[in-house]
């Protein structure tokens, strides 16, 4: 098992989170993933390593960005428009 924490900007709440979670699930290979809304930490525990693009495209798609990456267009779920 690999573990591995990446930094997401832009969650502001619980449907921020369970959206986050949704889409870096379905990443091939990703048994867990956990997120401290506090700290935007998301930890993703993989059966082996993971391809960091395809986890930043999975967090881009809930859309958020991955600190030190690209902004998500959509600026999450709690956003003023």
């Amino acid at each position: 098992m690999t573990t591995t924490t990446y930094q997401v900007e832009g969650m502001t709440c619980g449907h921020c989170v369970s959206s986050v979670t949704d889409e870096v699930t379905k990443v091939p290979g990703v048994t867990a993933v956990d997120i401290d809304l506090a700290t935007g930490a998301v930890k993703v525990t993989s059966s082996a390593p993971l391809d960091a693009a395809a986890v930043g495209a999975a967090v881009k798609e809930a859309g958020y960005s991955v600190s030190g990456g690209a902004p998500a267009a959509a600026g999450g779920c709690c956003s003023a428009s």
